[in-house]
């Protein structure tokens, strides 16, 4: 700070610095944020746009997909099924889960419901699930279904979540899933949920000591849409409904939930979801399906320059954007990936997602 200072005379500072604050400032306007206290985040998802029935959420492994016009009615669904079980408002549920179609509508339905959601990765030890139950009190778990049998134990109901099945088909293997998403049901009276109310309790990764739980609110992820996802979106000419992502990046991670769970379902972009990342896969994945965005993390970005290198032809030529964020790039990353993939644009993601979902409430 004092070398800035100190070099101020010398050197003429943009304007939207403060040397004093060390605070840099937006050009851009300010966006309003909703002033209806009781707003919940998915009514104000699936309040902005009519999507036409066009693609939400791609399988990247079977093709199976659901549509923006499917979205809501399975969301309501799972709420009306999880309130017969008894759950209620205010209550938490813990989803032990990697990427899968069914993570948004699972997530969305908890939220609609009044509950609280704790996300936690699907690898994670069971003692580890066990103080995570303890500490934020989490009543009910959704898990992977071929682990139901081991988190059981654990003194709270189980759901078995299969990994890529058709909704439309019955199974016996998944009787109680099958149960909350067809369950054809609203919550009868919706609760009265506001902004400030809790929607998620997200975990720090515990690099200082002990990890800790974030509250985040309604109010928070509100923000996030319009001051990040939508904001984002408007600076294209383009519409975001011709807007094809890969999601990669776990939904459990606030970076992936941020975006592939909440924020680009209020976009009417299409999401294609693989279950874990396959570098062998990537390519084919994106060209499979024309994905024209992929959000990534450093090693994943890496991944993709050296692979595009040996790709040849017409491969990897609808990809538009690539964002990177989460950790630091070295300058020579993002210029191997200029100069690989000259056709793509690249955006370096700064500041962490959970300080910036907590800041930009006020």
């Amino acid at each position: 700070m004092e070398k800035l200072t100190a070099t101020a005379s010398k050197t003429t500072l943009p304007e939207w610095y403060s040397p004093e604050t060390g605070i840099y400032s937006s050009k851009h306007p300010p966006i309003p944020l909703p002033a209806d206290p009781f707003l919940d985040v998915v009514s104000f998802i699936f309040s902005h746009h009519n999507h036409n029935g066009l693609t939400a959420l791609i399988d990247s492994s079977s093709g199976f997909s659901i549509s923006y016009s499917k979205i809501l009615p399975l969301v309501k669904s799972v709420a009306s099924g999880l309130s017969n079980m008894g759950i209620k408002q205010g209550d938490v549920v813990l989803l032990l889960l990697p990427n899968s179609i069914h993570f948004p509508i699972v997530f969305l339905g908890v939220l609609y419901l009044g509950g609280i959601v704790s996300t936690m990765n699907p690898l994670s030890s069971e003692l580890e699930v066990k103080q995570r139950i303890v500490d934020c009190n989490a009543c009910i778990a959704f898990v992977e279904l071929e682990k139901v049998g081991k988190f059981q134990p654990l003194g709270i109901p189980v759901i078995g979540v299969p990994e890529n099945v058709n909704l439309d088909e019955k199974s016996n293997d998944f009787e109680a899933f099958y149960m909350l998403v067809y369950s054809k049901g609203d919550v009868g009276v919706k609760p009265v949920i506001r902004q400030q109310d809790t929607a998620a309790i997200m975990y720090s990764s515990g690099t200082t000591a002990a990890s800790k739980g974030v509250v985040l609110t309604h109010r928070n992820f509100i923000s996030m849409v319009e001051l990040f996802v939508k904001f984002e979106a408007s600076q294209y000419e383009y519409s975001s409904t011709d807007n094809v992502y890969l999601a990669v990046l776990p939904m459990f991670h606030i970076y992936g939930l941020s975006l592939f769970v909440v924020g680009l379902l209020s976009l009417g972009s299409s999401i294609v979801v693989m279950r874990k990342f396959d570098v062998s896969e990537m390519v084919k994945v994106i060209d499979r399906y024309g994905v024209t965005h992929f959000p990534v993390v450093p090693p994943i970005l890496t991944a993709l320059t050296r692979t595009a290198k040996g790709v040849c032809g017409n491969s990897l030529k609808c990809l538009k954007l690539v964002s990177c964020g989460a950790a630091p790039l070295f300058g020579k990353t993002i210029q191997d990936f200029v100069e690989v993939l000259p056709h793509v644009d690249f955006i370096q993601v700064y500041g962490s997602k959970f300080e910036r979902l907590l800041r930009i409430e006020a």
